[in-house]
């Protein structure tokens, strides 16, 4: 038996010393292949899929900084509108796509929020690769001026004291103006009640109008509002002061210890694109970024650019984003709508 056993074992080492040249080649042949894609990439358009329509926040975030990485290669950047089911047709579009680098998708904050409401085809940490995140925007807590409160702490106090009669509106189930509210309700210990709208600009308008109490919106979206006096804001809910307005203190530090919450944008890939590519993508997005034409457009629009634009650090926010939401939507209730 022994000498069975030595002959099989000979018989295998034999088998592998004449397949690990092979194998060797083979390995080789592929690292150089995938030097040569990323010396090469890119070499067509580059697709850019959107999960949202046309003209919001996403839009022209993507719109503004892959114009500029495409300046830089000298080859498109085709923006792919495809939004529906709160981000999801777009991500899933992408995370079937070809992983090697010619379909991208701007990666933003709805897709924390749906992922934790309903069951998708894909993991965003599983089935994707980060390239980086490039800005940041952030709501503001805004009353109409009939409301009787002129800070953060004072509007707790009235919503303790009158719990279920402030109305908050939103742009529907799901949509940072919801979750943004609903973060405050479980930070405060308040009971605010959710009156959700088809879209941002019809809960602003009640707003304006009186119809509802209070909102959670989008910052660049109130801001001339809040100059005009049509509306009262308390607070931003990002964790620093907005560049666009430093003189209004973010929740947190107006009383509300703990609250943080904030859009985000960034790049991602399919999971499996070669790593020479994504670390060129990195590159370009993020050198995109530094440049003070691109900065002053950002700015100007009311975001703010990402500090760390590292893949591993967007890879680590995105991890982390879907897990604070994952318990906001758990503790709220919120259901797809």
């Amino acid at each position: 038996m022994a000498c069975h056993r030595e002959a099989r074992q000979c018989a295998t080492w034999r088998s592998r010393t004449k397949c690990a040249p092979a194998v060797i080649a083979a390995l080789v042949v592929a690292m150089n292949t995938a030097h040569v894609q990323a010396q090469q990439f890119p070499v067509k358009p580059v697709r850019l899929i959107v999960p949202n329509p046309p003209g919001g926040g996403t839009d022209l975030v993507a719109r503004i900084v892959s114009q500029k990485v495409s300046d830089k290669w000298g080859v498109s950047i085709i923006a792919d509108n495809r939004p529906g089911a709160g981000g999801i047709v777009g991500v899933e579009a992408a995370a079937r796509a070809a992983p090697d680098g010619y379909t991208l998708v701007v990666g933003h904050f709805p897709l924390a929020i749906t992922v934790n409401m309903t069951k998708v085809s894909f993991d965003p940490v599983r089935d994707f690769a980060a390239v980086t995140l490039l800005a940041t925007t952030q709501n503001a807590l805004a009353v109409h001026p009939a409301v009787p409160v002129k800070s953060v702490k004072d509007l707790l106090a009235l919503a303790k004291a009158k719990p279920g009669e402030l109305r908050y509106g939103s742009g529907g189930n799901g949509t940072s103006m919801h979750v943004s509210a609903e973060l405050f309700n479980l930070l405060g210990g308040v009971t605010m009640v959710h009156v959700p709208y088809r879209g941002a600009a019809p809960a602003l308008a009640d707003l304006i109008s009186g119809q509802v109490q209070l909102s959670f919106a989008s910052l660049p979206a109130v801001m001339a509002h809040v100059k005009s006096g049509r509306i009262r804001a308390l607070g931003v809910t990002g964790p620093r002061r907005s560049e666009a307005m430093p003189d209004l203190p973010t929740i947190a530090e107006a009383g509300l210890k703990g609250y943080a919450a904030e859009q985000w944008y960034g790049i991602l890939a399919p999971h499996a694109t070669p790593r020479p590519i994504l670390a060129q993508l990195n590159r370009d997005f993020a050198w995109a970024l530094t440049q003070p034409d691109t900065r002053a457009r950002l700015t100007d629009s009311g975001f703010e650019i990402a500090r760390d634009t590292s893949a591993e650090g967007y890879a680590r926010f995105i991890r982390s984003e879907i897990e604070k939401w994952a318990q906001v939507v758990r503790k709220a209730g919120i259901k797809p709508e």
